[in-house]
């Protein structure tokens, strides 16, 4: 099921003038879930006029996350991506509430071919963390500041630039 919201002309418009708008999946515990998610969220980051990078690459780790680490035979995972005050905000929930998700340094020998989403996650967004949710869920999150507003017609201007360029880690 895949929803969208967006605040029209007609509705009050949010705190700062920046529209409220709101999307989310639910997606298979697999690599093609994965793939969909990253797949879905970069149209939708389009559709929003949004930069894409670097949100659909936290999408692409959150989601395998939930596909690799998180799986659960018959439960599927989340993606919802809103923005609220110039703030993208990332979600990704799924059914092991029980797994932390904690950030790993890859072994040196840099054969490791896993274990290194958390850390892009955490090098990229302005904010990171993660919700214990309703048993057995957990949600992963990150947050981008929208610096300023991409301009119409090229979702990709200020691919980089648009965010801030200091990363910070939830407490």
């Amino acid at each position: 099921m895949i929803q969208e919201t967006a605040t029209s002309e007609a509705q009050p418009k949010p705190q700062l003038g920046n529209p409220t708008r709101n999307f989310t999946v639910q997606l298979s515990p697999t690599p093609r879930g994965a793939r969909l998610a990253r797949l879905l969220a970069t149209e939708q980051l389009r559709s929003w006029a949004i930069p894409l990078d670097p949100a659909r690459q936290i999408v692409a780790e959150l989601a395998t996350n939930a596909a690799t680490h998180s799986r659960v035979p018959g439960r599927d995972f989340r993606l919802t991506m809103y923005v609220i005050a110039g703030i993208l905000r990332i979600e990704v929930t799924d059914t092991r509430g029980d797994r932390a998700p904690c950030p790993q340094v890859p072994a040196p020998d840099g054969e490791s071919e896993s274990g290194r989403g958390l850390l892009i996650v955490a090098a990229l967004a302005d904010r990171w963390g993660w919700d214990p949710g309703p048993r057995p869920r957990k949600t992963v999150w990150a947050e981008l500041v929208l610096d300023h507003a991409p301009k119409p017609g090229n979702p990709n201007s200020g691919a980089r630039g648009a965010f801030s360029q200091e990363p910070t880690t939830a407490k």
